[in-house]
């Protein structure tokens, strides 16, 4: 009952929204594309347009929160701002607004939902109140209406006395119990309704997939070069001139093993020094490439010796049947590895918990501290990064972290154990 009750009260609401948001946003369109060759519809086409796209965006909200009906997002083409770098307007804005196929999808769908999908919508609270008005004919109700025009007709049934009231009552009674049953179901079908129409087709979602491919593949370059570009940096400013060092040491010593031993010797010391730090630049440089742990015992392992080396008491929790491939693997733990070092240096946490685990066929773990909350990821932070490399194998990053904590980033990639 309370779920049928719910339900109508929504289909009311999608109702309405149908009849005067819908039907308003419609006019004003249509008004106003109409009037673009006058030249008033390019002042005022931009900010209906705009407003259409809100009212779109709230039914898909609503959608989700009512019903768990998932409407993909609008894939709307990106405006280039104006010459001086401010927000793009006057009629360059309305052409490119009109130019944009989702614009059209969204004026159709304004169309559909004011007769169709409030009609859908209606029926909901229509049949409550159809069922609750035949009840109350049954228990009185019919004795002033009989005695206005003499007959009434409550659906087929015509009431003219007590057993045709009761009558109507059954009746009252059935509509009640389609509503028990269907109103959930009614509303749910206004939301697939709405998805069939806002819903990217297949040529929108493969274009966008392009373009998703082209972004993280130029990503991927970029990340390829400035990673080459840091490894040889730090081998000429590390290892390399350590190495050369050492040379010049061993010539020297060379020169002063007759004249000198003394000196010699402390050359020598000094030149084993060098090779000592030599190689532990190496094993950094290396690890920093591809850590020895994560190639020989797997992620969850590389991600425990990760999580031994911070200064934040942290627990990790790992159920992972098998390995996934090299490179899926050396991206979640660089991304791990960034998420936990924006944990210490940023989020004023004591402790730390990492989840790891392989379920419908996806990669995730999450990363959760108890800071003070306000992480978000902003253009160039180390998130954003995080962000693309995941970008390139499909993944995501997704953060929550409410003022005043905890925090928690979720990575997801999709991929196969063996």
């Amino acid at each position: 009952m309370r779920n049928a009750l719910v339900a109508g009260g929504r289909g009311l609401a999608l109702a309405l929204m149908g009849w005067t948001g819908s039907l308003a946003l419609g006019v004003l369109a249509v008004l106003s594309i109409a009037f673009v060759p006058l030249g008033v519809g390019l002042l005022t086409t931009p900010s209906v347009l705009f407003l259409v796209r809100a009212h779109a965006e709230r039914r898909r909200r609503l959608a989700a929160r009512w019903s768990d009906v998932r409407i993909p997002a609008a894939r709307y083409r990106p405006l280039p701002p104006a010459a001086g770098g401010g927000p793009l307007a006057g009629p360059r804005l309305t052409w490119l607004l009109l130019g944009d196929p989702a614009t059209w999808r969204d004026l159709r769908w304004l169309f559909v939902d004011e007769v169709a999908g409030a009609a859908v919508a209606v029926l909901a609270p229509g049949m409550l109140a159809e069922g609750v008005f035949g009840i109350l004919v049954a228990v009185g109700l019919w004795r002033p209406l009989v005695a206005a025009d003499g007959t009434y007709w409550y659906q087929f049934v015509p009431v003219t006395g007590q057993v045709s009231a009761l009558a109507a009552g059954v009746v009252g009674c059935g509509w009640l119990a389609a509503a028990l049953r269907w109103n959930p179901a009614l509303v749910r079908a206004h939301f697939r309704l709405t998805r069939g129409q806002l819903a990217p087709s297949d040529a929108d979602a493969l274009n966008r997939r392009v373009e998703e491919l082209t972004e993280t593949r130029r990503d991927a370059v970029d990340t390829s070069a400035a990673e080459l570009r840091r490894i040889e940096r730090d081998l000429h400013d590390g290892a390399q001139a350590r190495l050369v060092a050492m040379g010049m040491d061993l010539g020297t010593i060379e020169a002063l093993l007759d004249k000198d031993p003394e000196q010699a010797r402390r050359l020598v010391a000094q030149a084993r020094q060098n090779s000592v730090a030599a190689l532990g630049e190496l094993r950094d440089l290396v690890r920093g490439i591809h850590p020895p742990v994560l190639a020989e015992r797997g992620l969850g392992d590389a991600v425990r010796a990760l999580a031994l080396r911070l200064p934040l008491a942290t627990e990790v929790s790992v159920n992972l049947p098998g390995r996934a491939e090299a490179p899926v693997e050396s991206a979640a733990y660089f991304a791990v590895s960034e998420v936990l070092t924006n944990a210490v240096k940023h989020s004023g946490a004591d402790r730390i918990w990492v989840d790891l685990h392989h379920a419908d066929g996806m990669l995730r773990v999450a990363v959760t501290d108890n800071g003070a909350g306000g992480a978000v990821i902003t253009p160039g932070s180390g998130l954003a990064g995080v962000e693309r490399r995941l970008g390139t194998f499909d993944g995501i990053l997704a953060v929550s972290s409410p003022a005043g904590g905890p925090t928690m980033a979720t990575l997801e990639i999709p991929c196969a154990l063996s």
